[in-house]
């Protein structure tokens, strides 16, 4: 829980501030007659922070609808094994989203955003953080269903 907490915290800050990147820029193109370069690059940037994070606890908060369907349309006695198979598919999921942007990260270490100066490999630090918090949020998921209790939303 401590996890997703974290996740919205960060998200919080980061929502606002990717907006007021395109403002600026849009401010600094039609006021000033000069678009500031950076603006555009760290927007996109945040929003990768933000939309991943956010799927992070999307998960931890069971909002991803179509996974948690499946449960509802099998009997009664199969609903918990389905669900905890729903819950494997998912880590499987975030095992690979983790390793797979983990090597890109690797990749692009040598190369620089150039309005930003900042690595390209921070845009995949999202992605790995993203898939960790995935492989545990759905581990916390398959422990509450063994133990037979509910994860409680993030949000509240």
């Amino acid at each position: 829980m401590y996890a997703a907490h974290e996740g919205l915290s960060f998200s919080r800050p980061s929502a606002p501030a990717s907006p007021s990147c395109a403002c600026s820029s849009v401010f600094g193109r039609y006021v000033l007659n000069s678009t500031p370069t950076w603006a555009e690059s760290l927007a996109l940037v945040l929003v990768l922070y933000v939309t991943m994070l956010g799927c992070a606890v999307g998960v931890r908060d069971a909002g991803h609808i179509g996974m948690e369907m499946l449960g509802d349309l099998v009997p009664v006695s199969w609903q918990r094994p389905v669900s905890i198979v729903i819950h494997l598919l998912t880590l499987l999921f975030g095992v690979l989203m983790a390793w797979n942007c983990s090597e890109m990260f690797r990749s692009v270490q040598g190369y620089k955003i150039p309005t930003l100066g900042l690595s390209e490999s921070w845009r995949y630090v999202p992605f790995v953080l993203a898939g960790v918090l995935i492989v545990l949020f759905s581990i916390e998921h398959i422990v509450a269903l063994v133990r037979g209790e509910e994860v409680k939303p993030a949000w509240h």
